[in-house]
């Protein structure tokens, strides 16, 4: 079969994450970029030898496109997006799908009344900790769900908000700490937990001056009747491991850092677990943990968002929703927008 030829429009550093994911994939050809800064977007198109340009309309009128990845600021992803699926090209668009509800809903609109194929990066859900977990509670593995966690203990420099203009902001960024560094991991604990059905929730900004939140804290309710934590902060200096939780009546699991750290089931045990419980169980040996890491974390977003993209050429192909559709998309966003209500209004949201 013919190579998909893709466009990327935003040429910062998840455009150059995206075109080294292209270049992996034996069904993709990188063979354009575009950026409003002429000198980043040669900067990119030079190292691939493509060609380049700074406006991204006028890329797919020049240039033979199949898709194009949407590597824009998070509040600039809706706009290039719905252009792009109008003008007939699928579309890979970076998280989050976009910082405003209405907009996700023109996105969903738009991709309907096209029919393109869309896909937003949720690279995470492929990693191997997290299939193996969600397969393991899609089997009931884990019996009833009754908590799930995720803790989010990053650090930021003043200087990393300071490097552009849009971080930290309410209108490009759309949020903080949640909205750019935790959507992930608040992804993986609604795709392993099932939907939020109420939260409440604290914000503030206590380390960096920037408009939005650097540390969150949020209590939910699951549809299914768990309870979870969100804790989230980049002003936890250097930078503290990831860790998503599940607990259940028949098994827990434990994520850290992309990797699977616990695991222990019911079902695996010769012995039953005493009254009081049992420490030392559900341990990881490193060759276990190997498969689901790798000590470069810069490899390991590569090689998912590689995996996520060769899923949305297939879908292309096949005619199928690719794997992470916009709908799935958009429950994160949701969560952390009720978040923000809660933490703003002091008040539990209810979801519908």
């Amino acid at each position: 079969m013919e190579k998909l030829r893709f466009g990327i429009i935003g040429c910062g550093v998840i455009g150059q994450l995206h075109a080294q994911a292209l270049s992996s994939l034996p069904d993709a050809q990188l063979v354009a970029v575009a950026d409003i800064l002429e000198e980043r977007a040669q900067k990119l198109g030079s190292k691939y030898n493509v060609a380049t340009y700074t406006d991204y309309q006028q890329m797919w009128t020049e240039t033979e496109l199949d898709a194009v990845c949407i590597c824009t600021p998070s509040g600039l992803h809706g706009t290039p997006a719905c252009d792009a699926m109008r003008a007939g090209l699928h579309i890979v668009v970076e998280k989050p799908m976009e910082i405003q509800l209405e907009r996700i809903q023109e996105m969903l609109n738009v991709q309907r009344e096209t029919g393109r194929t869309m896909t937003v990066i949720s690279q995470h859900r492929f990693d191997a900790a997290s299939q193996r977990i969600h397969q393991l509670i899609e089997e009931g593995a884990f019996g009833r769900l009754v908590l799930g966690n995720a803790a989010i203990p990053w650090w930021r420099s003043q200087a990393y908000y300071d490097s552009g203009e849009w971080r930290g902001t309410w209108a490009l960024d759309g949020g903080g700490v949640l909205m750019n560094q935790s959507i992930h991991s608040i992804d993986l604990l609604q795709w392993f937990m099932g939907p939020v059905k109420s939260l409440q929730a604290y914000t503030d900004t206590l380390v960096h001056s920037m408009e939005t939140e650097d540390v969150a804290v949020a209590i939910l309710r699951f549809a299914n009747g768990a309870l979870g934590t969100i804790t989230a902060t980049t002003g936890a200096y250097p930078g503290v491991t990831t860790r998503i939780e599940v607990f259940g009546e028949k098994g827990s699991g434990v994520i850290e850092d992309d990797r699977l750290k616990f695991l222990h089931l019911a079902r695996d045990e010769k012995e039953a677990v005493g009254a009081y419980g049992q420490t030392g169980l559900g341990k990881i040996t490193e060759e276990e943990a190997s498969v689901t890491g790798t000590a470069d974390p810069s490899n390991i977003q590569s090689s998912t968002h590689a995996t996520q993209i060769a899923d949305f050429i297939s879908a292309i192909r096949e005619n199928r929703s690719p794997a992470i559709d916009g709908q799935s998309a958009r429950h994160p966003v949701e969560i952390i927008l009720g978040i923000y209500e809660s933490a703003r209004t002091k008040k539990e949201v209810v979801f519908s």
